[in-house]
């Protein structure tokens, strides 16, 4: 095996590592995993979401032991099979997700609540990846890293940059500091022009999704953004949801009202009116 295959190989687990880590630690340990675990496609799969919260627990440990044996066994051929393994779970059950519940989230970080992208099928398909290479390595990382500090300062940082891609919701993490960055250094592309100053509705709906009220609602909502309008300084956004479950299950309709004016570069916690109105009767649930 040729050095640079040598180096790939043995790195990889540093890479599974910071994938299934933060993930396990997320799924055991955060708050709220019962209510986000109602809106997966999961809680559809296993009939409940108590059950899917039980699962998603379970697969959580599942991922931390995964971390934990690839950043510190010798011998990596097993945990990087069972990565893989994994990893090939991931995509049967993302595919299952998308065909049987399009409008949900998939769970994978216990994080992310919008609907299945394809990040999710590109991370799972990392950690598959990840997993055959593990599982090849002739070398602990430690030892290859010893022998080679530029390929392993070389794999750090593209570890680091492929981690920041793949996780849930980037935009929380590092691209919104960016923007505020280039908006305090270059100031606002639209300033001293009559350019309409309306803050664009996919910039409402990212400032919604990470609101404490959607965090309380989204467990009802079944749907991307139906339909959205202005009134009176609010911008009302419209999606479908099923409230209840089994029998006494509903459709209904999910309104959340957002400032129009606002974004995640003026406020991190806007102000939200949510109203869930019976699909059917028209009646506020």
């Amino acid at each position: 095996m040729s050095p640079s295959a040598t180096a790939a190989t043995a790195f990889a687990p540093l890479l599974l590592a910071g994938l299934l880590g933060p993930a396990g630690a997320a799924k055991l340990f955060g708050r709220g995993i019962a209510r986000q675990a109602a809106g997966t496609a999961l809680a559809r799969l296993l009939r409940g979401g108590g059950r899917a919260a039980a699962a998603l627990r379970v697969l959580g440990t599942v991922e931390l032991l995964l971390a934990a044996a690839l950043m510190g066994l010798p011998v990596i051929w097993a945990p990087g099979a069972a990565a893989a393994v994994l990893g090939a779970g991931f995509l049967g059950y993302l595919g299952y997700a998308r065909a049987a519940a399009p409008g949900s989230s998939c769970g994978c970080t216990a994080h992310d609540t919008a609907p299945i992208t394809w990040r999710a099928f590109v991370r799972a398909a990392a950690v598959l990846a990840g997993g055959v290479a593990a599982a090849l390595a002739e070398q602990p990382w430690w030892t290859v890293a010893a022998r080679q500090p530029g390929a392993a300062l070389c794999w750090a940082l593209a570890t680091a940059a492929g981690l920041a891609a793949l996780s849930a919701g980037p935009g929380r993490r590092w691209l919104i500091p960016l923007r505020r960055l280039r908006l305090r250094l270059a100031g606002h592309p639209l300033a001293g022009t009559r350019a309409p100053a309306a803050v664009p509705v996919a910039a409402t709906v990212e400032l919604l999704e990470n609101s404490r009220a959607w965090q309380q609602a989204s467990p009802v909502v079944r749907s991307a953004l139906l339909d959205h309008w202005d009134d009176g300084g609010w911008r009302i956004l419209q999606f479908a949801g099923v409230h209840g479950g089994g029998e006494a299950a509903r459709p209904v309709v999910v309104l959340f009202a957002v400032d129009a004016a606002a974004s995640l570069n003026v406020v991190r916690e806007p102000a939200v009116r949510v109203s869930v109105i019976d699909a059917e009767s028209g009646a506020a649930v």
